[in-house]
């Protein structure tokens, strides 16, 4: 049980988790900046940016500047594009700067690939700072880069890395390297992510021989070489050496399932005409100086070789960011049992403040167990502000329980608010229901705006500013304005007609006209409870007529334009969206919307039956009783908004909304028979940099997509078209398409 929770708390971790990061870069350490690949700058050009923006805004600061001349107004660890960038630019603002390098200046463009091409991606932003930047080989980039550090008399000590670091209690920073000891006022780190080549860890991996990287392939001919991996690199390296040598791919998978179009393409071609032997579900168990020992089917086969590259990846620093006191994403600190006894406690204290306990011998305590409650929280909320992350989850379950435990109404509340908790949050003759409207409402707008400006505004994407001016205004008007208000004053104004006005089945039923949008069964009770004709035949009509339309065209576009649902998760929730869960095993998860579903089509039946045989009507009662609890008050109202700074926004659309599951089954239907109109399309210029999978609300795998070329639709995930991926993408790879495309039906050859 507990491997199993661990690992449903661990399922938002993907390939690219970072620290986390406030405004202008700084980590949970104040004075400690972490800008680059690290801080989310997947391509060259936003790394700079970011250098020159932290440089720019520690140079405004009243302390940037030292007053001892032995502590360095900036220490910067990483003389990459966004280290050499910062300290350029904060060095002409006059401070005083010192940048530590563990190898090579410009060391990742350094390794590259003899005469590889350089980038000056996205296009439609200029380059800021004062390094060089255009497309260009990577020797042309590096002559730049090294005139400027000369030019400037830029203070780099290469090969002296930081070990570790420590804040003192004068609030400067103590800088260890291999060989001396440094005093910084501010600390930046810029050392990228994947800094360290991943071993695999057998006797004989550190022999001259073997490689963890290809520097120049044709310094190899004629030679019996070894490539062990089954990504890009990998591939890439093979192709290179197999026009002067004899190549194997050693693979531990079944296929290359992440690699490129084009990469694919090159190396069935390879395989084909034999320049590459390729050795699937492969482990390589030892490497003597000669000849590679590797099992395969259980048996143990052995390869002579000249030289191996292992390309299998590089480890992520999380020990050494770990080791430094900084926090990185989705770490679950703290512990689970005292958060969660002081939440029991909390309610329960609550329970006899609010004086229905029918414990008499307690009564005279109320304020005393008010009391309790309040430190209780208090103790939760300094806990969660400390950064324990059991704490954060305790303090945000109790916010949403109480929220939507409450609006049940009168006398329904959820203990331990039964029988006085509406009556306590309703105020201004307004009932506890509406006020928590307007908060929903208020939410909506206040982070929709935020998210206008972080997608729309800074990314430059129409599409984005729309998005959310729709979501904002669909809930003011339709969920809101309409049911509270207007509804009431087209009744009593007669606006609806005079016969619609003065029939009660009509006009007594405002809370109906959440119908006009939510669609059956997201609006479950469209068809139950005695409607009026008009909202049976509108239920109808949108339900299965304008949502398959819609569906059609927009695929579950209905789900980030639309839904309220859908809304709050897309602008209160989407602080969080990196966190949505990854991997196969959450897109199985996603098979509970379709019970769900199937739950509400059976107590509708059931509901719409029970007239015509009294042996349905208890079933049907219970059915329905049961639905409301399970899917109207935890599944919509408590859990998901819980969730959402740990899980992301989606997890209510994604899991269990019965409507996005029936759409993405009319989706699916439609791309089968290609005629949806609904896809995401890639072209060829995919860096693999992972920002599209990591910002997918959905948990899709976006990159693999990407990287394969091949189509996303509601046949193959479960896209609500919110387009993040394609504002996000640095190198402009992701558009949507005109029509979707079935995926060709390929067969794999295996090659041995």
């Amino acid at each position: 049980m507990l491997s199993l929770i661990n690992s449903i708390l661990d399922s938002p971790n993907g390939t690219t988790r970072r620290p986390v990061l406030r405004a202008h870069f700084e980590s949970n350490i104040p004075g400690l900046h972490i800008i680059g690949d690290l801080a989310g700058a997947p391509v060259v050009k936003l790394a700079m940016e970011q250098g020159s923006d932290l440089a720019d805004y520690l140079a405004i600061q009243p302390d940037a500047k030292s007053k001892d001349l032995d502590c360095w107004d900036i220490i910067i660890a990483g003389a990459g594009a966004a280290g050499l960038n910062a300290a350029l630019v904060a060095q002409d603002h006059g401070l005083r700067v010192l940048v530590l390098e563990k190898s090579k200046i410009a060391n990742t463009i350094e390794d590259f690939p003899e005469g590889k091409w350089v980038y000056a991606e996205p296009i439609s932003r200029a380059s800021k700072g004062k390094l060089w930047l255009e497309g260009a080989s990577k020797e042309d980039l590096l002559a730049k880069w090294n005139e400027s550090v000369s030019s400037n008399n830029l203070n780099i000590h290469a090969g002296e890395g930081v070990v570790a670091i420590k804040r003192t209690k004068d609030e400067r920073f103590e800088v260890e390297t291999d060989s001396a000891r440094y005093l910084a006022r501010r600390f930046v780190l810029a050392t990228g992510q994947r800094g360290t080549p991943r071993k695999l860890e057998i006797p004989g991996e550190e022999q001259d021989r073997v490689h963890h990287r290809l520097y120049n392939p044709k310094k190899f001919k004629n030679q019996q070489l070894i490539v062990v991996g089954g990504g890009n690199s990998a591939v890439e390296a093979a192709l290179a050496l197999a026009e002067q040598n004899d190549v194997s791919i050693i693979h531990r998978g079944t296929g290359f399932s992440r690699i490129f179009a084009d990469n694919r393409r090159k190396l069935d071609e390879a395989i084909l005409h034999g320049r590459i032997n390729v050795l699937f579900e492969s482990q390589v168990k030892r490497i003597n100086p000669q000849i590679f020992e590797v099992e395969k089917d259980g048996k143990l086969q052995t390869l002579a070789y000249d030289h191996a590259f292992l390309l299998i990846g590089a480890e992520l620093p999380t020990k050494f960011l770990r080791s430094m006191g900084i926090q990185l994403e989705n770490d679950w600190t703290g512990n689970p049992l005292t958060a969660a006894c002081l939440a029991l406690l909390t309610l329960f204290s609550l329970w006899i403040f609010g004086g229905k306990s029918n414990l008499p011998a307690l009564d005279g305590f109320s304020a005393g167990f008010g009391l309790l409650a309040l430190l209780c929280f208090a103790a939760l909320i300094w806990l969660a502000k400390s950064g324990n992350r059991y704490a954060s989850l305790a303090l945000s379950f109790l916010i949403c329980y109480t929220i939507y435990g409450v609006k049940s109404g009168d006398n329904a509340e959820f203990w331990p608010f039964h029988g006085w908790g509406h009556k306590s949050l309703s105020f201004l003759n307004r009932p506890w229901s509406f006020w928590y409207t307007v908060i929903y409402s208020s939410l909506m707008t206040i982070f929709g705006v935020q998210a206008i400006k972080r997608w729309g505004i800074a990314k430059k994407d129409k599409f984005q500013i729309w998005r959310y001016v729709s979501l904002i205004s669909f809930q003011w008007i339709f969920f809101f304005l309409i049911p509270e208000f207007l509804f009431q004053y087209a009744v009593k104004y007669q606006w609806v007609g005079e016969a619609l006005a003065r029939d009660p089945q009509f006009s007594q039923n405002a809370w109906r006209s959440y119908g006009i949008i939510y669609a059956w069964p997201l609006f479950f009770y469209t068809f139950l409870g005695a409607p009026h004709k008009i909202w049976i035949v509108w239920g109808a009509l949108l339900s299965f007529v304008i949502i398959p339309l819609l569906v059609l065209f927009h695929g579950k576009r209905y789900c980030s334009w639309i839904c309220g649902c859908g809304g709050l998760a897309e602008t209160f929730g989407d602080r969080w969206r990196h966190l949505a869960p990854k991997g196969n095993a959450s897109i199985k998860w996603e098979k509970m919307n379709a019970v769900i579903l199937l739950f509400a089509v059976v107590v509708t039946v059931l509901l719409l039956l029970q007239d015509f045989n009294t042996l349905l009507r208890e079933p049907a009662r219970l059915g329905l009783e049961g639905y409301h609890l399970i899917a109207d008050v935890w599944l919509v109202g408590i859990l998901p908004v819980t969730l959402y700074p740990f899980f992301g926004g989606k997890v209510w659309c994604r899991y269990w909304c019965p409507l996005a599951k029936m759409m993405q089954i009319f989706s699916s239907v439609f791309t089968r028979f290609k005629v949806s109109r609904f896809a995401i399309q890639s072209n060829d210029k995919c860096i693999s940099c992972g920002e599209c999978t990591r910002n997918c609300q959905v948990g899709i795998d976006v990159m693999n997509f990407a990287a394969k070329q091949q189509q996303i639709t509601n046949f193959n995930t479960t896209c609500i078209g919110c387009g993040i991926c394609v504002t996000v993408c640095p190198m402009d790879v992701l558009s949507f398409a005109e029509r979707a495309e079935m995926p060709a039906n390929l067969v794999q050859i295996k090659v041995q």
